[in-house]
Parts: structure tokens; C-alpha cells; sequence
């Protein structure tokens, strides 16, 4: 347990200043310097020690220790900053349209100014098995008859097609980039090859929307499982600036590389048929037909 307290009806009163609590309590722990979290937020000292004071309150324990103005978080603060992040960029996504759960499952959306888009929609295992290319379903058997071993003999034969990462601190890196992937065929030999080793890049949007987008890989690592995702956006193709639509289903898979350490899986496939919210067939069609696998 995290030494919380119950919140009796009068510690309602908390619930509006919950978002601004939250917002204090990560921008410190992403600095770890009162002045340049008061400086990001927009805010006060007084304002932020009064948050996380509130916070430490409800929670039932000290979040961070002091010495020489220097800010550590506490084992309490560590444990409940992962949920807190996912809170914020949660309650953010919903209160900007940006995120809703669509019959228990996963929707984003964020379109910007200066053009760049980003759909993605979860979407149930099942539908894995009438995709109109027996790529993913094949995958996923591979996977399955593997037991997740990474070197299992059933998995060569798929590994040409798949992007595997590994988990380093709170970043995700390439460890593999198969021949045949999606990744090959639209960036080309020559940004794979320098992939391998660097992590996933950042989404433009950033910020809490980047949190939810990349949401998927720490859950299927933390449930040891699999997730189907449509999503549809623009990336930049090969080495040329110009950003090109791409449509493409998504199937990651928790996998196990030989010492027993979480592989993550990726295999895309780029498609017109997906099913995302607020996409149109003419929009996804916009995607290159030479693109299509």
C-alpha cells in the first residue's frame, strides 16, 4: 500500500485543485529544482510547495526530501509518479478531445497547425484475424507457438518483418530492424541501419499527448501481452523533409530476448483498411498506393 488516506465528502473540496496538484508534483519530479518548475509551470513557490504539500497530504507520506535545495524523490513519490503522469496526460487528452476510450478501448486524435496529424485507435485482437493479409495473423501465431521467445525457431521466418525494441530507463531502443519491415520499405536502408541503438523519436505533439501515444508499448510490457492498434498519420519518407500521410495497422507483442529480459515486438503493416474515428477512406488513400504491403 502507498500510505493513502480514504477521501471523506469534505475532501472533496480537493477535487478541482487535483489537475493543478498533479501538474506541480510532475513538473518537479521532472526537474528536481523548485525554480525551474516554478519557471515551467507558470507559477509560484508558494503555489507549488502548496500543491505537493496537498498531495503528500492525501497520498499519506512525503513525496520528495531537501537537502541543500536540492529535490530527491522519496520511495513514495517514485512509486505513485508513473500512475500521476498517466492521470495528467489523461485527464489533459479527455478535457481537450484529444483521448476517449471507445468501448474500452484506446482513441487519440491531434491535428496541428502547422499540418502534422496523429489518429490511432485501438482495436480487439480478434479483428487481427481478418486482416486482408495474413502478415500480423501469422506473426501472432509465431509468437504464440515461441511461447514469446524471441530465438524460438518458430519466430525466423517473421522476424524479417518486425522492429524489435528493448527498454532503457524510459526509453524504448532499437535492437532490430527486420529486412522486410514496414520501417525498411518507407525510411530506407540507410536511416534502419542508424536506428539501431537509438531510441524511438518523440512525437511532434509531445507532451501529454506523446504519453498516451506511446502508452501502448508499457502496457503490453507490463501485462506481458499483445495490442492491435489503426493508426494513421504523417511521417517524413526515407531521408526527404517532405512528411507523407501513412496508414498502417500496428501489432505488438511482449516478447523475452535469451537472458529472460522484455523484448518489445513491432510488426506494421501499411494498409487502406483501417478503422479509426474521423478517418475517411479518402483520407488514408492519400497514403502513396506503392506504399500499400
Amino acid at each position: 500500500m502507498d500510505g493513502s488516506l480514504p477521501l471523506s465528502d469534505t475532501d472533496a473540496r480537493s477535487y478541482p485543485l487535483l489537475f493543478e496538484m498533479l501538474r506541480s508534483f510532475t513538473r518537479l519530479a521532472a526537474t528536481l529544482n523548485l525554480s525551474h518548475a516554478v519557471r515551467e509551470l507558470g507559477s509560484t513557490r508558494q503555489t507549488v510547495r502548496r500543491h505537493v504539500a496537498q498531495l503528500e497530504e492525501l497520498k499519506g507520506g512525503p513525496l520528495f526530501e531537501v537537502t541543500d535545495r536540492q529535490y530527491a524523490l522519496t520511495e513514495l513519490g517514485r512509486l505513485i509518479l508513473p500512475e500521476t503522469l498517466d492521470l495528467l496526460a489523461r485527464a489533459d487528452g479527455w478535457l481537450t478531445g484529444q483521448s476517449q476510450m471507445i468501448n474500452g478501448l484506446q482513441y487519440l486524435r491531434r491535428e496541428q497547425t502547422d499540418g502534422w496529424f496523429h489518429f490511432q485507435q485501438q482495436q480487439p485482437i480478434g479483428k487481427l484475424f481478418s486482416s486482408s493479409s495474413p502478415l500480423l495473423p501469422n506473426v501472432m501465431k509465431a509468437w504464440v507457438t515461441a511461447g514469446g521467445h524471441l530465438e524460438h525457431p518458430a519466430m525466423e521466418s517473421i522476424r524479417p518483418y518486425c522492429t524489435v525494441f528493448r527498454r532503457a530507463g524510459d526509453e524504448w531502443l532499437f535492437t532490430e530492424v527486420g529486412e522486410e519491415s514496414s520501417f525498411v520499405s518507407w525510411f530506407g536502408w540507410t536511416v534502419s541501419r542508424s536506428s539501431i541503438g537509438r531510441a524511438i523519436a518523440e512525437m511532434p505533439g509531445g507532451g501529454n499527448f506523446g504519453h498516451l501515444a506511446n502508452a501502448s508499448y508499457g502496457e503490453v510490457e507490463t501485462n506481458q501481452s499483445i495490442r492491435l492498434d489503426h493508426i494513421y498519420t504523417v511521417l517524413p519518407k526515407g531521408t526527404e523533409a517532405e512528411m507523407l500521410p501513412i496508414a498502417f495497422e500496428r501489432l505488438l507483442l511482449g516478447a523475452r530476448f535469451p537472458d529472460d529480459s522484455f523484448a518489445m515486438i513491432s510488426t506494421v503493416r501499411r494498409t487502406y483498411d483501417v478503422e479509426i474515428k474521423s478517418v475517411s477512406q479518402e483520407m488514408v488513400r492519400l497514403m502513396p498506393e506503392d506504399m500499400l504491403m
